[in-house]
């Protein structure tokens, strides 16, 4: 039989929920109250591991589950500004982390905001904007999409033990799409793609809510 996990106390698993820039905060803040914590990491991949590990080193935080979201560029043509990105991996040079409950999260997100288009596939790293050609040679390593955080937030998660019960620490990565390559944008915000994005970005979270409480691992 499965259950959601709890702790000795009966207490669910506590939810974070990491991000990188304060427009992307701000959109998660907008959406109301819940029962998550909201992480600002600071942009790149090297503020993103500090944050979390520090995160989850607090009180409670041993078995939290671990959402990666904010923006991204999208690689393969035909994407558009406010498109979602479900991650089933995420991919850099530390190496690949897979996801959980990929299936789950893309259909609680097509519940939770109709209309969009939800593409599911490899999500990579970088350690800069991506532009032009290297948004190409990016796609031809299987990746559909590209940030700086979310694969050194979700390896920070599941690194060494930090997690003890059975099946491990889950992790996702949702992001919204600001950035595509017919729709290549010089500033967040400024244009209409990237409200499209925010205006996305803030809908999300009952997804997240409902992907939290479908994490049904099996006890032993």
């Amino acid at each position: 039989m499965s259950a959601v996990r709890e702790d000795r106390a009966g207490n669910p698993d506590p939810l974070l929920v990491a991000c990188a820039l304060r427009i992307e905060q701000t959109a998660l803040r907008s959406a109301g109250r819940g029962d998550y914590a909201l992480l600002r990491t600071g942009m790149g991949p090297r503020a993103a591991e500090r944050s979390v590990a520090r995160a989850l080193e607090r009180p409670g935080m041993e078995r939290a589950a671990v959402l990666a979201t904010g923006f991204c560029a999208g690689l393969v043509p035909g994407m558009h500004p406010g498109d979602l990105v479900v991650a089933d991996q995420t991919r850099d040079p530390h190496g690949a982390v897979t996801c959980t409950g990929t299936a789950l999260l893309a259909e609680a997100l097509a519940r939770a905001i109709p209309g969009r288009t939800v593409h599911t596939g490899a999500l990579t790293g970088s350690d800069h904007v991506v532009r032009g050609q290297e948004r190409a040679q990016l796609r031809a390593t299987g990746a559909i999409a590209v940030d700086m955080e979310s694969a050194a937030t979700l390896w920070a998660a599941t690194r060494g033990d930090r997690c003890p019960s059975e099946g491990g620490r889950p992790v996702a990565a949702v992001r919204v799409i600001v950035d595509a390559p017919e729709h290549e944008l010089v500033r967040i915000g400024t244009v209409r793609g990237g409200i499209s994005a925010f205006r996305v970005l803030r809908a999300v979270l009952p997804a997240f809510y409902d992907w939290h409480r479908s994490l049904l691992l099996p006890r032993r």
